[in-house]
């Protein structure tokens, strides 16, 4: 036990009490009976002790009385007071204590003030355009470019929803006061500018809010376009040299050969140029097939017939059992796909009868996935095999899963690329079962 801690002090207290108390017993029984003496004292020290006993437990209660004020400013956000007191005992340590975690505290709340002035900061100076909104469609929140694109820069904190949307492009408006993600053009100086608007629902403080982020994609739509425009110039023009560089040399031949009268040496010459010619076409057919893809034209289709077809174009083994209902999409494109597909998994390296079509139905969806044996992909080409003139084939044109995509889509539906476990790839289309 410390001598200086409350215990301590307590304990002197009440020792020197106790002693005071016998010596005044003692000296009084020399006179007065012992038992007289005794009560005689209780009622003489009763008065002082309940002040000495005051006098002690004031500084405690003055001490409690302000760590219960500094804990109630803790409460309300005020970390600014420290308490001063110089105890030595355990409120001493309680008083330390209180006074760290308010150090600790403010330091928190300067870093929070900090990053929060960051962040705004940053949000500020964003060049996307964000607006929050409450339960109540008030503006909550709204950054300089949001200023700038639906309010003509000024505050929008308070302004109804409503009233900003009314003033706004046609285009916009109809984004706006919808609840789906998309693109949407608008005309700003006379000059049609293309955004992304993106929506996102949280709880805020106990209350929903509806964040909106809008993109201006104008500049890097232009520059994709540029750089696919550069892509599809290189590779047309690399297809064009490799056909043209022969014919011009056959031709040259060909006019040295007729000159000299060497006639019977002309047919290998002309059918090496047209055959050079006749796969340029199909290489610019091709790009004009995937420029010019109609829209779907859904009927309903019969499976078994369909698979039919199927099989006399290349051989598969089906797996799983035939929907039930009948399939509904545009007979001639998914068949391109298929036939497209079964093709690329015979050259893929695998064993031809180790070639799978699965059939499954998923709630409103079909499911159809080509497997086979081959050689898979790596992540590299799994990332960039459906983008239109990416290749790895040396005679590809990059338009095949391309154009498969393209047509999937066109049905509402999706297209994805897995490799198999032990070996070869699976192609899965998911297309809706509309009738």
């Amino acid at each position: 036990m410390r001598f200086f801690s409350l215990e301590g002090k307590l304990a002197a207290l009440l020792v020197g009490a106790l002693l005071v108390g016998c010596a005044a017993t003692a000296l009084l029984a020399l006179w007065l009976p012992p038992w007289f003496a005794a009560v005689a004292v209780c009622v003489a020290f009763a008065l002082p002790a309940s002040m000495l006993a005051h006098s002690a437990t004031r500084p405690v209660q003055s001490l409690m009385r302000a760590l219960s004020g500094g804990v109630a400013r803790y409460r309300d956000g005020d970390f600014s007071t420290s308490l001063v007191e110089a105890r030595r005992d355990e409120f001493g340590e309680l008083v330390a204590a209180h006074n760290e975690l308010g150090r600790v505290l403010r330091e928190q709340r300067q870093n929070l003030i900090e990053r929060e002035l960051l962040l705004d900061t940053m949000v500020q100076n964003s060049p996307t355009a964000l607006v929050l909104i409450d339960a109540s469609q008030f503006v909550v929140y709204a950054n300089l470019a949001a200023r700038a694109l639906l309010n003509d820069g000024r505050a929008m904190n308070g302004v109804a929803f409503d009233e900003l949307v009314d003033s706004c492009p046609p285009a916009l408006r109809t984004a706006l006061i919808g609840h789906q993600d998309g693109l949407f053009s608008v005309d700003i100086d006379g000059e049609a500018e293309t955004f992304h608007l993106s929506q996102k629902t949280f709880r805020l403080h106990g209350r929903e809010h509806r964040m909106l982020l809008i993109k201006r994609l104008t500049r890097e739509l232009s520059r994709q376009e540029v750089q696919t425009w550069k892509k599809v110039i290189r590779v047309i023009s690399h297809e064009l040299n490799n056909s043209l560089a022969p014919i011009s040399s056959l031709a040259h031949s060909g006019r040295e050969l007729a000159r000299r009268g060497a006639t019977e040496k002309l047919a290998p010459v002309f059918d090496t140029i047209e055959g050079r010619a006749r796969h340029l076409h199909g290489f610019i057919a091709g790009y004009a097939e995937f420029a010019k893809l109609p829209q779907p034209r859904i009927e309903n289709v019969v499976w078994a017939e369909f698979l039919g077809g199927l099989a006399q174009q290349y051989a598969f083994r089906l797996v799983g059992e035939m929907p039930k209902r009948a399939g509904a999409f545009d007979r001639a494109q998914v068949e391109q796909v298929l036939i497209n597909l079964l093709k690329n998994a015979h050259e893929a390296g695998g064993a031809g009868e180790e070639i799978e079509l699965m059939l499954a139905e998923r709630g409103n969806d079909v499911r159809i996935e080509v497997r086979d044996r081959g050689g898979g992909m790596n992540e590299t080409v799994l990332a960039s095999a459906l983008l239109p003139f990416y290749s790895t084939k040396r005679s590809g044109t990059g338009l095949g899963l391309a154009l498969a995509r393209e047509i999937v889509e066109a049905h509402g539906g999706r297209i994805a690329l897995a490799n198999r476990d032990g070996g070869g790839l699976t192609v899965m289309l998911t297309l809706p079962q509309r009738q």
